[in-house]
C-alpha cells in the first residue's frame, strides 16, 4: 500500500548563537594636548567565539588586540558598535548587571605576579571570590571547591595553598588565576598574554591547560603577538594591523594561503624546519607578483567604499580586508583600476613655479 500522508518537512537547523559577538566595535582615544585628536585604537572590529572554540587575536604591539580583551571584560568602554555574550547586548552596563556578567566573563593577564599581593598568602584570591559571589557558602565547603579546581587544572592544593607568591613559580600562579577564574564557571575567558613571561617549559604546559578547558565546552579568547602559539592552540585567528581585522577565519585557511600583505609578511617572517629562507621568500615573492595591483576584498564586494574597514568571505571560513596597509593608503586595486565610482578623488599635486 502506497503512503497516504506526505512526510513532514525536515526541521530546519538551528543555528547556535555564538557565546560571544562582536560587531563593528571601536574604540576611540582623546590624545594630544587638551584631547584635541582622536585615535581609534580598534576600527570597525567584527568576530565571533563559540563555545569549545579557541579564537586567537594575533598581531603586532599596538595593533589592538588588547583593547579589544579590555572591551570584552568591560575594563574600557566600547565607543561604536556591539558586544553580544549569550545573544544578549552587553555594551553598555553597569552596577549588578555588570557584577553578574562577570560570572560568565573572566580573564587571566599577562604578568602573574603582578596579580599577587606579595604580603599575602596565594589562598586570599579564593576568599575574595566567595565573599563576593559566594557568601552563603561555608569556608570548610569553599576550601573543598578551591582544591577541586586546582586538582582539575594540575595544580596539588596540598603545594600550593598556605604559600606566599614569591614561593611559587609563574607557571603556578597563573594556573592559579586560571582556577581563580573557574570557580565562576564562566563560558568565556580571555587570555591577554597569559604565557608570554614564562619559560618555555611551562609554556607547553598552560597552552595544553586551554585545549582541555577548550574540551569542556569553554570559549577562550587567546590574545597573542606569536603566531606560532596562535598557530598551535586555536581553531581560529584573527589578524590585527592598527586597529582593524585584516584577515580571519579556521586557523589552516589563513595560515595555508595567506591574502592580506600584513598576514602574508607575518608569516614570511617565521622560521620553517621544513623550508629554507630561500625557499620561504622563493614562495612569498611569487604570491605577491601573483596578487599584485589586487584586492581580494573588493573583487567580492566590489561597491564597498574604498576605505572600508570590514571583512569579505573569500572562501570557506575565511575572511579578508581591504588590501591597503596603512589607514590613507589607496586600495591598491583602486590604483590599478581607478575608475572605481566609490574611489576618493585625489587632489592635483601642487605646482611649483
Amino acid at each position: 500500500m502506497s503512503e497516504q500522508f506526505p512526510k513532514p518537512p525536515p526541521t530546519p537547523a538551528v543555528e547556535a548563537v555564538p557565546i560571544l559577538e562582536m560587531i563593528e566595535t571601536d574604540k576611540v582615544y582623546n590624545v594630544g594636548t587638551f584631547g584635541s585628536g582622536k585615535l581609534k585604537a580598534v576600527r570597525g572590529a567584527s568576530f565571533t567565539v563559540e563555545a569549545g572554540q579557541v579564537v586567537s587575536l594575533i598581531g603586532e604591539s599596538g595593533s589592538g588586540k588588547s583593547t579589544i580583551g579590555k572591551m570584552v571584560l568591560h575594563l574600557i568602554s566600547i565607543d561604536g558598535g556591539k558586544m553580544l555574550v549569550g545573544g544578549k547586548d552587553v555594551t553598555r552596563l553597569g552596577g549588578k548587571a555588570l557584577r553578574e556578567y562577570y560570572t560568565d566573563v573572566q580573564g587571566v593577564f599577562q604578568d602573574p605576579f603582578s596579580t599577587f599581593n606579595p604580603i599575602y598568602k596565594v589562598d586570599r584570591v579564593f576568599e575574595a571570590v566567595r565573599k563576593s559571589y559566594f557568601p552563603e557558602v561555608r569556608r570548610p565547603e569553599w576550601i573543598e571547591r578551591v582544591k577541586a579546581v586546582m586538582s582539575s587544572i594540575g595544580l596539588r592544593p596540598e603545594d600550593i595553598l598556605g604559600k606566599y607568591p614569591h614561593q611559587c613559580s609563574g607557571g603556578q600562579l597563573q594556573r592559579l588565576l586560571v582556577s581563580r577564574a573557574l570557580l565562576l564557571r564562566p563560558k568565556i575567558l580571555v587570555a591577554d598574554e597569559i604565557i608570554s613571561m614564562l619559560d618555555a617549559s611551562t609554556r607547553i604546559d598552560v597552552l595544553n591547560l586551554l585545549g582541555e578547558l577548550k574540551k569542556q565546552g569553554l570559549g577562550i579568547l587567546f590574545i597573542t603577538h606569536d603566531l606560532s602559539l596562535g598557530n598551535y592552540v586555536a581553531d581560529k585567528v584573527v589578524i590585527l594591523y592598527q586597529g582593524r581585522i585584516v584577515e580571519s577565519g579556521k586557523t589552516r585557511a589563513v595560515f595555508e594561503n595567506p591574502l592580506h600583505p600584513y598576514t602574508r609578511d607575518l608569516l614570511a617572517s617565521v622560521p620553517q624546519l621544513d623550508k629554507t629562507w630561500s625557499q620561504v621568500e622563493a614562495e612569498e615573492a611569487e604570491r605577491s607578483a601573483r596578487l599584485a595591483g589586487t584586492c581580494a576584498f573588493h573583487e567580492v564586494m566590489p561597491d564597498a567604499p574604498a576605505h572600508d574597514d570590514g571583512q569579505a568571505e573569500v572562501a570557506t571560513d575565511h575572511f579578508v580586508g581591504c588590501f591597503r596597509m596603512d589607514e590613507a593608503d589607496p586600495c591598491p586595486a583602486h590604483l590599478t583600476h581607478p575608475a572605481h565610482p566609490n574611489t576618493p578623488t585625489q587632489p592635483a599635486p601642487a605646482t611649483i613655479p
